[in-house]
């Protein structure tokens, strides 16, 4: 006989979509650790090719702050746009995702919205640390290298 409980019963026919929303969930976290790397690389690679314009501003007086906030205005708008790029793709392609959708639509708002700001959060993130790197350049040793 096959005696269970009926919790037993439930968790088991479950089983196979709990799975399924894992292996989901681990591939969205890889996905958006991906994005952060790519982020924070053309953050910094940006800064870096930026010095001697930085060290330039910071020797005529520009605050540190002023820079830092620069850096991350930079970043917050590259993300900005490629997020409208990214929603105007979605939505085109949103018909052809509409079968696959369990009791969402293609063009739900609020998951765009959620999705783009934590595209935004993972930008500001990421783009913290070249940004403190930019605040730290020393004017003479950038414009040297010029």
């Amino acid at each position: 006989y096959d005696v269970r409980t009926m919790e037993d019963r439930i968790a088991g026919s479950f089983a196979q979509t709990r799975g399924t929303m894992l292996l989901l969930l681990v591939t969205a976290l890889l996905a958006a650790a991906l994005s952060g790397v790519a982020i924070y690389g053309s953050i910094w690679y940006s800064v870096s090719q930026r010095l001697p314009e930085i060290g330039i501003r910071l020797a005529l007086g520009a605050s540190r702050g002023s820079v830092f906030v620069d850096v991350l205005r930079r970043a917050v708008v590259l993300t900005g746009a490629g997020s409208a790029i990214g929603l105007a793709a979605a939505l085109a392609a949103g018909r052809l995702l509409a079968s696959l959708l369990f009791e969402t639509t293609a063009t739900d708002p609020v998951t765009y919205a959620l999705v783009i700001a934590g595209t935004m959060t993972l930008a500001l993130v990421a783009g913290l640390a070249p940004a403190r790197r930019a605040t730290r350049v020393d004017p003479m040793t950038a414009l040297r290298n010029e």
